[in-house]
């Protein structure tokens, strides 16, 4: 049965498309990796000094974070769009639980986070309806929450509203 609060797709589902993402790396036998994707400028994963890293850029498993609210981000303006949703930006806060033990090789524990703590702030008029209807197609589209929720990784995921004139744009 086809859940009646799930938007339409936004391309013919007959049509077969596969996407395909690419990157290219290198690795000077340390925890910093250089990492380049299409013609942007380089970017960089590392690990803090508590875990042998130099502690000069995000580490892998905080990218995984920025993916997850970068690709919510893309995802909610193509639902809003969809839905002809009005909102003026969002707002996230995300963190995740890991058992270090995990990535070390302890038998029995899982090298990934076992939980995600998001909280998702969207700047509407909209109704709450609306709004709950945005929330749920966002969840069924949004390819980084699903991996992580076909991972099993325990998603606590919280969605709020605030005025649309409230949106300030700042990063606390």
């Amino acid at each position: 049965m086809i859940d009646p609060d799930i938007i339409e797709p936004s391309i013919d589902p007959s049509t077969g498309k596969i996407g395909i993402r690419h990157v290219k790396a290198t690795n000077a036998a340390g925890t910093r990796t250089k990492i380049q994707v299409r013609d942007f400028p380089p970017i960089y994963t590392d690990e803090p000094h508590s875990l042998g890293g130099t502690n000069t850029a995000p580490s892998p498993l905080e990218t995984v974070l920025v993916a997850l609210v970068g690709c919510d981000g893309v995802i909610i303006n193509g639902v809003a769009a969809a839905m002809q949703f009005s909102y003026t930006g969002v707002d996230f806060a995300c963190e995740s639980q890991i058992d270090v033990r995990g990535p070390k090789g302890v038998p029995g524990i899982r090298p990934y986070f076992e939980t995600t703590k998001l909280e998702i702030t969207i700047y509407t008029d909209e109704t709450e309806a609306r709004f709950q209807k945005l929330c749920k197609n966002v969840e069924f589209r949004c390819p980084v929450m699903n991996l992580l929720n076909a991972a099993q990784v325990l998603m606590d995921v919280t969605w709020t509203t605030r005025p649309a004139d409230e949106y300030t744009g700042n990063v606390a």
